[in-house]
């Protein structure tokens, strides 16, 4: 039986983990951690889904439910996901990383864990993005050199960081396929005069509104005729699910390091 604490628990992605953990077999919630300032601190991790009593009283104490037979799935903040990181660590236990948002400095630091404990980190979770990050690297290497490419997402409103971590995730999976690095190609933003495209470059453009849950679309235009590969999420559930499989994969006695979903799903 593989046991999991869900970080960040009170949040809509920790309740989306709470509640694909309870619908898997072979796993078992046994800790959910919030902020020291959450009402739901101290009250039964049940109330965050609905599910009445699961026995679980919810903690800010992260420390006191580690051990290294446990897997921590972290979706919160980058300065938040270093800490449980750490902690993790120092307790041998294996983490699964959704967070978004490092900057290069925190990205380093987080991959420097990469010798002390097993650990998955991805921009997303979801099957079909991961899928569809294989058939992005396909479209790259056959008309990436001869297309204007665009990566265009959307997202609700309450999300914190653009572009998402998976529009960068697209990104960095066209940049490579043409043997780029993607921050030396990758237009941000446009605003005024831009002047004519610069060819070999990637744009992305980014939406905030309502309850969009993600989408992304990657635009391979040329002359005469567009391919668009895109991908469109309706439910959290797709990318909990996700990061519970991802979980119980670490839990195969996984060596220390840092792997990918895409390790996860085998490609």
């Amino acid at each position: 039986m593989q046991k999991i604490i869900v970080t960040g628990a009170d949040g809509r992605m920790g309740r989306a983990l709470i509640e694909a953990i309870l619908d898997t077999e072979n796993v078992q919630l046994i800790g959910a951690v919030v902020k020291s300032d959450s009402p739901y601190l101290a009250k039964d991790a049940g109330e965050l889904v609905g599910q009445g009593s699961l026995g679980i009283k919810i903690t800010d104490n992260l420390e006191a439910l580690l051990s290294s037979d446990v897997t921590v799935i972290d979706f919160t903040v980058p300065a938040a996901t270093l800490q449980h990181l750490a902690l993790a660590a120092a307790a041998s236990a294996k983490m699964v990383i959704g967070t978004t948002g490092f900057n290069e400095e925190q990205l380093a630091q987080l991959q420097s864990y990469q010798d002390k404990l097993p650990m998955v980190f991805a921009g997303n979770y979801s099957v079909g993005v991961n899928l569809t990050l294989q058939l992005l690297r396909m479209a790259a290497k056959i008309i990436g050199q001869s297309s204007d490419i665009e990566v265009i997402e959307a997202h609700h409103k309450h999300k914190v960081d653009a572009p998402s971590g998976t529009a960068l995730m697209m990104g960095e999976a066209v940049a490579g396929a043409m043997n780029k690095e993607l921050k030396e190609c990758a237009v941000f933003s446009r605003e005024g005069i831009t002047g004519e495209r610069e060819n070999g470059t990637i744009g992305f453009s980014t939406i905030r509104g309502g309850d969009i849950v993600g989408e992304h679309t990657v635009m391979f235009a040329s002359e005469g005729e567009r391919v668009e590969i895109n991908h469109k999420a309706s439910s959290r559930q797709t990318f909990a699910r996700g990061a519970v499989r991802a979980a119980t994969w670490l839990g195969q006695d996984k060596a220390r390091g840092l792997y990918s979903m895409e390790d996860v799903l085998g490609f």
